[in-house]
């Protein structure tokens, strides 16, 4: 985090780190997460799409340390969070701030971008009423701010859909319905994409 936040990347300051690093304080960001953001706000929900974009774009664009492990999913050599969703992104008072990093790794734009994908397209809605019928209904928004915001291949991020589902999947945190609906995420564009390729006069 001190690394991105030295090359201007919106991460909480590290305050203090114990002696054998497994602890420490951070600064507190006043402020919801994306989500709720979102549900007090509905008609921002594109424009979030956008704001989680632009943070993608931003981090793939930082030369990783040579510290930082390989991505467990795809190859290359880019900044991935492996986990930049909604949920981990603060709404503060200065602007977004991106949270929980111990994924991050070096790895495929690609891989992050389509595991954001595939985790809104088939994450669980909030059992609270009021946030499941805003996401519920803007979730499409969303998905399509966020996705031509970017400046990646689509198709080829599609690509990536199946890789990346076999790797979260194993994800402890991912309910059984969760999974589910993921692997249905990739059967569904392969199947679109099967589609297309049989389509007479190409």
């Amino acid at each position: 985090m001190e690394y991105l936040r030295n090359h201007g990347y919106p991460v909480p300051a590290v305050e203090e780190v114990n002696d054998d690093g497994t602890d420490l304080v951070m600064e507190r960001i006043d402020g919801p997460s994306m989500v709720d953001y979102m549900s007090r706000r509905p008609w921002t929900i594109r424009r979030q799409g956008m704001v989680l974009a632009t943070l993608h774009r931003r981090l793939h664009a930082i030369a990783p340390p040579d510290f930082l492990p390989l991505a467990p999913a795809g190859a290359g050599d880019c900044f991935v969070h492996m986990d930049l969703h909604p949920l981990n992104v603060m709404i503060g008072a200065q602007g977004p701030v991106v949270i929980d990093w111990p994924n991050a790794a070096r790895g495929d734009p690609l891989v992050d971008v389509g595991l954001a994908w595939v985790l809104m397209e088939a994450g669980e809605i909030p059992s609270n009423p009021v946030i499941g019928a805003v996401l519920g209904r803007g979730r499409a928004m969303l998905i399509n701010g966020f996705l031509g915001h970017l400046d990646v291949d689509l198709d080829a991020v599609k690509g990536k859909l199946r890789e990346v589902v076999d790797f979260k999947v194993r994800d402890p945190n991912m309910s059984l319905g969760e999974q589910q609906a993921m692997w249905r995420v990739v059967e569904k564009f392969e199947g679109s994409a099967q589609r297309d390729e049989k389509r007479p006069g190409d």
